[in-house]
């Protein structure tokens, strides 16, 4: 072996392998080798939080097998990915493998193609020390937080919960917006809208502007009607014809956040889905006797670049797709956010050759619907912009009643030129207004005939719930998190039970209340959204150099570990109030209370401790909203909701008691086996598993929770979860040939890191 190139994945070693062929060895590490240790907290506060990292569990042979081909090898190659994470994975790898006699390289490159990655062989670098303070800095504050933080709430509110620095701030977004909506007064109002007919067809609707001189201001049905009945009397008269030409300009090609919302948008992909499917296209996808090929650029970025030579190729094939006219004078050059790592480039396919529908037969259905994506975003965003002729007409109208000004406005619109929307438009999150209408070739100054009046009731409507895309947005506009981190905020704040979603929008459980509360209150700068945005810039300025990692750690620790301390010294504990019922307590006649627990909501008796009688809630009095699924009863028709039960949330028919269907709530994965929906299920010892929703016809079942991770050494749809006796939790292959286990976590550990 003449040179070794590692990088952090299989699959990526084998795109990497094909392009440089029998001259180079290419090893991948599998992630991370090194981390801090999971029974302890592995920071020495004393000596300037310096970390003590170790040797995962399980890597060893991972080591070892690096070890032996560094020696064997004439030069080293690290090409982990080219960011924070990756740079750290780089630097444990060469502290492992490091020999004097020998000079270890560090490669980048933001697609894996011919070019790119010859290029980097040949214009190497060294590990970016400033990049790995930053991963470091960022490592030992969340362990910090983790580790501090979580037996806090484990005094104050119930044992097993965690904490964790961005991701708190994330539910106080999510908690925040749910008491916006529950402190929302709903106030009345009323629009008019009117039909016309002038000297030509069609007729066209338009909207009342202005009345009595003012802006429309109708808050009830009187005064709608009374004003619609002093406009049915008046004469009409098409005022203002007013006509511009517009441009609409393409979209940006994606950045992270921007892929993210999209995909939740079109596709309905979670956050995770989405990183789980790019990182896949990234590294490679088998296209039958090509190999394994990478099919677009890095997808963790904030930088909307684009190479130049990117640029032309896609200016090319523009042209000789749709003609000239779709090209604009000069490639395009969209303005990324301050903060940006302009060392990126924005997510683009890496070959235009390599058509969706020309490659569709390798990929799978969601790879083929996320690179589709990638794909028409980025060739749109350098095609020509839309041209629109809008139209807005003025309608006065004059009566006898002395109200002063009353006038309708319509507007419309017609595609001049369709420039990039014909092949993408952006997705949105707002609820368009029926504002535009076909409007006909008519004369300014011309009579107009009233066809209808229409006055509608309206009411203002509270702000909605953040979905997937909307709650990307706020992190990003707010600074909280980066590009890499996104997906797995919205993960971790969902599987520590502090969010939930229900129809794609989020909503705070009644545990992560409590705990938002309690940090907020004793922790206000910890909860700041601008002090952690800030903490964002500070990293970032420990990338640049311009910081050094021990200082930003410890101007944070000193004032979180005060607050700590005063904190736990506050005897009693937290926890959210009793909710009354009309249920009386059988043995003292006092009434029943709705009260928290250790393991949740139960019934209990308000003569409490002088009556002790409590008892389980039935599915049916559970606490909770019951939201509707969307999808009939298949017994009696009616709608299905979403419950929560004793043992877990469950879809059942809303006619219950009369009707008792219920039904166990598909895991998003589907069956090895047959393709059905992968449900969980209850043992009769009450234990989880998991099996397939078309029992008994299929016998599929595990005792691992379904993941829906590609197996990156056999590429089988999902893993699975296993956690052993001693607390570890592990991602396993269910194909028992592969063998594929991931690196282990303690519960503790990973509830340091999480909320």
């Amino acid at each position: 072996m003449k040179s070794l190139v590692i990088v952090e994945s299989p699959a990526k070693a084998k795109t990497i392998s094909k392009i440089l062929g029998k001259d180079f060895g290419v090893k991948a590490s599998v992630g991370h080798i090194k981390d801090l240790p999971v029974k302890e907290m592995g920071i020495d506060i004393e000596h300037n939080f310096a970390p003590t990292y170790i040797v995962i569990p399980g890597k060893e042979k991972v080591i070892k097998e690096l070890k032996k081909a560094s020696k064997e090898a004439e030069a080293i190659y690290l090409a982990p990915d080219p960011d924070r994470e990756g740079e750290a994975i780089a630097w444990h790898i060469a502290e492992e493998i490091k020999d004097k006699k020998k000079k270890v390289y560090r490669i980048k490159f933001n697609e894996i193609t011919k070019a790119a990655v010859l290029e980097s062989i040949k214009n190497p670098g060294e590990i970016d020390v400033d990049k790995v303070d930053a991963q470091q800095a960022r490592r030992v504050l969340d362990r910090l937080v983790g580790y501090e933080l979580s037996p806090l709430l484990w005094r104050k509110v119930k044992r097993g919960l965690s904490a964790g620095r961005v991701q708190s701030v994330a539910v106080r977004l999510v908690v925040e917006r749910e008491r916006a909506i529950e402190a929302f007064k709903q106030e009345e109002y009323w629009s008019i809208n009117a039909e016309f007919e002038g000297s030509s067809k069609p007729s066209f609707w338009s909207k009342l502007s202005r009345y009595a001189g003012d802006k429309v201001d109708i808050k009830d049905s009187t005064s709608a009607e009374t004003a619609a009945g002093i406009i049915r009397q008046g004469r009409f008269v098409l005022s203002k014809i007013e006509r511009k030409t517009r441009k609409r300009m393409p979209s940006p090609p994606f950045i992270t956040s921007t892929m993210q919302q999209e995909a939740a948008r079109k596709l309905r992909f979670t956050a995770k889905k989405t990183m789980t499917i790019a990182q896949q296209l990234y590294e490679g996808i088998e296209l039958g006797d090509e190999g394994s090929v990478g099919l677009i650029t890095y997808m963790r970025t904030d930088s909307t670049r684009v190479a130049a030579e990117a640029q032309q190729v896609a200016r090319d094939f523009i042209e000789k797709s749709y003609g000239r006219e779709y090209l604009p004078e000069k490639p395009p050059v969209y303005k990324s956010k301050a903060s940006a790592q302009e060392a990126h480039e924005a997510i683009r396919p890496t070959y235009l050759d390599r058509a969706p529908e020309a490659i569709k037969q390798y990929l799978s259905k969601d790879q083929n619907a996320l690179y589709k994506l990638i794909w028409n975003r980025f060739i749109a965003s350098q095609m020509a912009p839309a041209l629109l002729e809008q139209t807005s007409f003025d309608i006065s109208c004059d009566t006898d009643a002395g109200k002063g000004e009353i006038f309708f406005r319509a507007s419309g619109s017609v595609v001049k030129f369709q420039g990039f929307t014909v092949l993408y438009t952006e997705g949105t999150d707002e609820i368009l207004d029926e504002n535009e209408s076909l409007l006909p070739d008519l004369r300014e100054g011309e009579s107009l005939r009233l066809l209808n009046l229409q006055p509608r009731q309206h009411f203002t409507q509270p702000p909605p719930r953040y979905t997937e895309a909307t709650l990307v947005k706020a992190l990003e506009e707010e600074g909280i998190g980066r590009p890499s981190t996104y997906a797995s905020i919205l993960s971790t704040i969902q599987d520590r039970k502090y969010v939930h979603k229900a129809e794609g929008r989020f909503s705070p459980t009644e545990l992560g209340v409590v705990v938002n509360d309690l940090l907020v209150e004793r922790f206000a700068e910890l909860m700041d959204i601008g002090f952690t945005a800030n903490m964002e810039q500070k990293l970032d300025s420990i990338e640049e150099g311009k910081l050094k990692w021990e200082r930003v750690v410890k101007d944070f620790y000193s004032p979180f570990h005060e607050k700590l301390g005063e904190a736990l010294a506050i005897p009693g504990k937290v926890k959210p109030q009793d909710i009354p019922t009309e249920e009386t307590c059988e043995k003292c006649g006092l009434p029943m209370v709705i009260r928290w627990g250790r393991h949740g909501r139960f019934l209990a008796c308000s003569g409490f401790p002088d009556c002790k009688n409590a008892k389980p809630l039935d599915a049916n009095k559970q606490p909770v909203e019951a939201v509707e699924t969307g999808e009939p009863c298949p017994k009696c028709g009616s709608p299905m909701v979403l419950k929560s039960g004793r043992f877990g949330k469950f879809i059942a028919c809303s006619k219950y008691p009369e009707c008792k269907t219920t039904k166990p709530i598909a895991t998003g994965v589907k069956c090895p086996l047959d393709g059905g929906d992968i449900v969980e299920r209850r043992s009769r010892k009450g234990k989880s598993f998991w099996s397939c929703g078309n029992y008994p016809k299929c016998k599929f079942a595990t005792w691992y929770r379904p993941v829906p991770e590609k197996c990156p050494q056999c590429s089988a749809a999902f893993l699975g979860e296993k956690r052993s006796k001693t607390g570890e939790v592990f991602l396993v292959c269910l194909n028992k040939e592969c063998g594929y286990k991931s690196e282990a976590k303690k519960e503790e550990e990973a509830a340091a890191g999480a909320v």
